[in-house]
């Protein structure tokens, strides 16, 4: 457990830097949409891109991969937003919260840590699940969370927003371009491929920092709005203040994302190795320890772009977080 630690540590660490830098204003708030886009458009892709070009095509059409991972992704969205509208919590922040518990960080926290874990051989399983949630798990809970809206066309909408967003987003091009290298056996110029390593190289630590940056920003704003509910009610005002997520409510969320979800992963994966399904041991124990990661700090922005409760997202964000510090080296430790 003390070797699990100390590899974990470095990665908490830079997490930690990055909330005390944002929380004490070293790093100014307006900084952090900067570090955010450097990691998502530069830096993650040409991790990503690196990771698949390397990787034998076949590592990156594991079906075994995609059924156990898709399966269980559906399933968690199943229960979560079951559990939320059985306590009466909308379809937008039920679906919010449902990304939430099915959607790890594996790009900004899940590669490095996991790579220095398990190797590299860990890499391709992840990209499958980046792939996936990236896809179609957002995709689905997009579409669920436009279902409060009155209009009939809010789920065709909600459709064509989660199509715009995939194709927006550059890091399942990336994962695809570095496909068609591997598959064609393409050879970079030296010079672009020494490029695109140094811009990978920074993803681990810029990400990691930048994960504590927004999760203190995410804090501050919470802190604000509360302030701000409180005058607006002292001063009789008609503002409505924001409803506050119950502890219950964050409790379930976050107990599902890091022992439901790997749990239910390990038991599918388990019983589809039985079945027959083409799953290697090394491929399951990644996905698990994926599955046994916090939640991904971008649900917070998405809940934030679709007006969904953004507190209630940074908050289990955040505990999932903070928890994962000590239940992850746990994980390590049991599938070891």
């Amino acid at each position: 457990m003390l070797q699990i630690l100390l590899v974990t540590l470095p990665f908490f660490a830079l997490i930690a830097a990055g909330y005390a830098a944002a929380r004490s204003g070293a790093l100014p708030l307006g900084a952090i949409p900067g570090l955010n886009a450097f990691v998502l458009y530069f830096a993650l892709p040409c991790m990503l891109f690196r990771f698949g070009a390397g990787a034998p095509i076949g590592q990156l059409l594991d079906g075994g991969v995609v059924l156990v991972w898709g399966v269980c992704a559906f399933a968690v969205v199943a229960l979560t937003v079951g559990l939320a509208r059985r306590q009466r919590i909308g379809w937008n922040d039920a679906a919010f919260g449902a990304l939430v518990a099915a959607f790890p960080n594996t790009g900004f926290m899940g590669l490095p840590l996991l790579i220095a874990i398990l190797g590299a051989q860990a890499a391709s399983p992840m990209i499958i699940t980046i792939a996936f949630d990236l896809v179609l798990t957002s995709s689905l809970c997009i579409a669920l969370s436009r279902l409060d809206g009155a209009d009939a066309h809010g789920p065709s909408r909600a459709a064509r927003q989660a199509l715009r967003g995939i194709v927006q987003n550059p890091m399942p091009w990336a994962i695809l371009l570095g496909g068609l290298v591997s598959a064609l056996r393409l050879t970079l110029p030296a010079p672009l491929e020494r490029t695109i390593a140094m811009l990978g190289d920074a993803a681990s630590p810029v990400a990691l920092f930048t994960i504590g940056a927004v999760l203190a920003r995410s804090a501050l704003l919470a802190r604000e709005h509360r302030a701000s509910a409180l005058v607006a009610a002292a001063m009789g005002s008609g503002v409505r203040a924001a409803a506050q997520a119950r502890p219950a409510d964050l409790l379930s969320v976050t107990a599902i994302k890091l022992a439901v979800h790997p749990l239910l992963v390990y038991g599918a994966g388990r019983a589809a190795i039985a079945l027959g399904v083409p799953l290697s041991q090394q491929a399951l124990v990644a996905i698990v320890l994926v599955a046994a990661l916090p939640s991904a700090s971008n649900v917070a922005m998405l809940a934030e772009r679709f007006s969904a409760d953004n507190g209630r997202i940074a908050r289990i964000i955040l505990w999932t977080t903070v928890a994962t510090f000590f239940s992850f080296p746990l994980a390590v430790g049991w599938l070891r």
